[in-house]
């Protein structure tokens, strides 16, 4: 049995923010709109990434509801905004999305688009870190990569399988040899990539924060063990959690509600070992791990 519901595909707009007046889409100030669910897996990396920018006075965020309210899990209020972008938009109007308030469009509903934009179009007036680093590139997409499909994707499918099916074992070990790769790197360096923060590290915590929050219910009690035996990869999460442009999107009681209105499965043991006590480290202290 699926550990969640399916969700139906909505269409992707994939614009992009270029770098002069001359793109039909070009960065300027207030001229756009984050919509965001940061119970959402896909919007949590993009409110952080908007935060660690410090794009708050420039490019607003309408925070929309843990749990959609439309079916496909698309939300009743950016309906207006898919239809302007797509003519008889038929499909869900899902979150994450960036909008042009010039044009009432959606410009991308593509995570990934959305934060390089950010970082490469709009941090840089505002002086924002170097999240993407050119020289780091090919690295980044690496992990972003190993996040989606050897954490993400292969402890989902641990949880659907489930500890009666002996099959559970083969994503298991693809999720345990990730952890370990990044235990490995963590080990050695500060942050993931090195001494600074990038936008890998964005998408390894939000990788971390789903599988202890999400994934870790649909596992048994071993394997969630295993998964806990990485004590630098879960002090970096700890880390992470304590700054603010981190923590202070980390709504566990939302994160609950989208997961117990979309969940097909069945809770196992693991469910009551939380590796993390996420509450109390984004509350605990407001120093910034980039200044370190």
């Amino acid at each position: 049995m699926s550990a969640t519901s399916p969700a139906i595909t909505a269409p992707a707009f994939r614009g992009r923010i270029g770098c002069d007046i001359r793109s039909g889409h070009y960065a300027a100030p207030h001229r756009y709109r984050l919509h965001l669910s940061v119970s959402c897996p896909a919007s949590l990396p993009i409110a952080v990434t908007h935060s660690l920018l410090g794009l708050g006075d420039t490019l607003p965020v309408h925070r929309l509801p843990a749990v959609p309210d439309a079916p496909g899990d698309g939300f009743t209020a950016l309906r207006p905004l898919y239809e302007a972008g797509s003519h008889h938009h038929r499909g869900p109007a899902v979150a994450p999305a960036l909008s042009d308030t010039w044009t009432g469009r959606v410009v991308s509903t593509h995570g990934g688009d959305i934060r390089r934009d950010l970082a490469l179009r709009f941090a840089p007036a505002a002086g924002g870190p170097a999240l993407y680093p050119a020289e780091a590139d090919a690295r980044a997409g690496a992990v972003a990569r190993l996040c989606a499909e050897d954490i993400d994707g292969a402890a989902q499918s641990a949880g659907e399988l489930g500890i009666a099916d002996p099959a559970h074992e083969e994503p298991l070990g693809v999720l345990l040899d990730a952890l370990g790769s990044l235990e490995r790197a963590l080990t050695e360096e500060w942050f993931v990539l090195g001494d600074a923060l990038t936008a890998a590290d964005v998408d390894v915590w939000t990788a971390l924060v789903q599988l202890d929050t999400v994934h870790r219910r649909h596992l048994d009690a071993e394997a969630v063990r295993r998964i806990a035996d990485h004590p630098a990869l879960w002090s970096y999460a700890r880390r992470l959690a304590a700054d603010p442009a981190f923590g202070a999107h980390l709504d566990l009681d939302a994160i609950g509600l989208r997961h117990e209105a979309r969940c097909r499965g069945h809770e196992a043991a693991g469910a009551a070992m939380q590796i993390v006590d996420w509450r109390a480290h984004t509350a605990r202290s407001t120093r910034s791990t980039r200044a370190v």
